[in-house]
């Protein structure tokens, strides 16, 4: 019999999720337990760590999980390494659903940089308005650069004070090109820095940056060991054995 287990971070972890239930397979979605209210899905849900590599695989033994989809955000990389390293050690079939990242075309005027605190320090020393859209895990290095005025937004409000002055929005995506284009106009920002977790859900900003002809620091996604990967809810189901059509 077989048994998925969803571990779900982006946007189509969830479109999966619906296609999983509708086709009748036995599954698990999993959350971090980053987001204090996560969406609702079609399948059983459990929310929370597994307790690294070796209770992940304790899970996919108890449970009878016999495959793991990481449908994490690309930058959750602890958590894809635990899913690469329980796999093998349970001889569990491992696939990523992982979106492509963002390519620089015309227009876009890139700082490409390897990590956060590249990021930060890739910043003018002037003071100057930045949008920061990296999640409010990654924001301490830009406490070496405070004197910017920052805008934050999560999904969440913060649950403890941030390491600098900040103004935070609180809101959940997917974000708009309008919408963004007036964010940025009407707080000034000068400076984004993103991640390139790629998709649509959160191009906007990076899309609303070339028409205003900002520079965006752009960092690079965190490197992981070779494992099979798709980019599509569809090569996900054709790997479990099942057709699908979305939208039918």
């Amino acid at each position: 019999m077989m048994r998925a287990l969803i571990l779900g971070g982006i946007a189509d972890a969830s479109l999966l999720a619906t296609e999983i239930a509708r086709a009748g397979i036995d599954a698990v979605y999993s959350y971090g337990g980053r987001t204090r209210a996560p969406a609702d899905q079609p399948l059983p849900t459990r929310i929370g760590g597994f307790g690294g590599v070796s209770g992940l695989a304790d899970t996919i033994r108890r449970e009878g999980i016999t495959h793991v989809i990481d449908a994490t955000h690309p930058f959750a990389a602890e958590m894809s390494r635990n899913a690469i390293a329980a796999c093998a050690e349970t001889g569990t079939p491992l696939i990523a659903l992982e979106r492509a990242p963002w390519a620089k075309t015309t227009g876009d005027t890139w700082i490409e940089v390897a990590d956060v605190s590249a990021a930060a320090a890739a910043l003018p020393e002037a003071p100057t308005n930045v949008f920061l859209a990296i999640g409010r895990q990654h924001i301490a290095p830009f406490a070496s650069k405070a004197q910017h005025a920052y805008t934050l937004r999560f999904v969440d409000p913060p649950e403890a004070p941030l390491p600098f002055a900040a103004d935070v929005i609180v809101s959940r995506g997917p974000f708009t090109l309008d919408g963004e284009l007036e964010m940025m106009r009407v707080r000034g920002i000068a400076w984004i820095v993103a991640r390139n977790s790629g998709g649509d859900g959160a191009r906007a900003k990076i899309d609303a940056a070339r028409m205003l002809g900002l520079p965006v620091i752009m960092i690079a996604r965190p490197k992981l060991p070779e494992r099979p990967r798709v980019e599509s809810v569809a090569e996900v189901m054709q790997w479990l054995g099942h057709r699908t059509c979305l939208g039918a």
